[in-house]
């Protein structure tokens, strides 16, 4: 068991202690970008964290938004990804707002961060 996973299972406790056993599908862009971005082994885990966040953070928004929120400005780092997600777990809306996706054009940010589908 590595350190990285000790302090996700740290984290996933702390932020999310209803989580959802139900897992959401992480777009193949999104998953993509993960890849290029975080380290060998640090983007399994962000995957895995995206793909499992409780029903409580998604907030009824487009899931893909909430995800990408969570990891576009962290530029792959580990602890800056577990920051997002705390911060997602006391309020999903900073999550948008710090990522450039709370705006209505939100779409087209995403588009020119992800690329187009």
């Amino acid at each position: 068991m590595t350190a990285r996973y000790i302090s996700l299972r740290a984290v996933s406790s702390v932020a999310f202690p209803e989580r959802m056993m139900e897992l959401v599908e992480v777009s193949p862009r999104l998953s993509r970008w993960v890849e290029r971005h975080f380290p060998v082994g640090s983007a399994e885990e962000v995957l895995a964290s995206l793909g499992g966040l409780p029903s409580g953070v998604v907030g009824g928004q487009d899931i893909e938004r909430i995800q990408a929120s969570l990891v576009i400005r962290t530029g792959g780092d580990w602890p800056a990804f577990q920051e997002r997600l705390a911060l997602a777990a006391t309020d999903w809306r900073d999550s948008l707002v710090g990522a450039g996706l709370g705006n209505e054009d939100w779409r087209h940010v995403l588009d020119g961060v992800l690329g187009a589908e």
